[in-house]
């Protein structure tokens, strides 16, 4: 991260959670072509939350039950984003991050952990794998797109 800086975004009390209804894509004028985000979970429910909320908002979204998978997607076609789960079989969001972030031609890829352990050792180890964000669990979707929405904003500004 060149800032150094690591964001953590924690569920308020009476945030407003806005149910996705209807397939119309939605986004903002800035936002010229679909992003792509990939979104990294065991849990079947949790995927399907996630990646329906972003194609709605405009997002081509893609999903991968453990870090295997994920990887797999990740060389063959890079996301401008992940949503990368912690705790998976087969290969754990840790190592999964530090490999995209490690590889040349991945490094620029967004991971945002999201995790329902939020201890200072957890997000220390976060940091160190190369995650970019850390939302907590429970993530309402509305924060997590607010989140990657931002970092979407500071990657285009360094890149200008």
């Amino acid at each position: 991260m060149p800032d150094g800086k690591m964001h953590v975004v924690r569920r308020e009390l009476g945030s407003d959670a806005h149910p996705v209804r209807g397939s119309g894509a939605r986004r903002s004028d800035d936002d010229a072509a679909a992003r792509r985000i990939l979104v990294v979970d065991d849990v079947e429910d949790n995927r399907d939350l996630y990646a329906t909320y972003f194609a709605h908002w405009g997002f081509h979204a893609e999903q991968a039950s453990d870090g295997e998978e994920a990887l797999a997607i990740v060389a063959k076609r890079a996301p401008d984003v992940v949503i990368m789960d912690l705790s998976m079989p087969k290969l754990d969001g840790w190592e999964a991050t530090r490999l995209i972030k490690s590889n040349p031609r991945t490094t620029q890829v967004i991971v945002i952990v999201v995790t329902g352990n939020t201890t200072p050792a957890n997000l220390e180890a976060a940091r160190a794998a190369g995650a970019d964000a850390v939302c907590a669990k429970p993530c309402l979707p509305k924060e997590l797109l607010d989140c990657v929405q931002e970092l979407l904003r500071k990657t285009a500004h360094r890149t200008r």
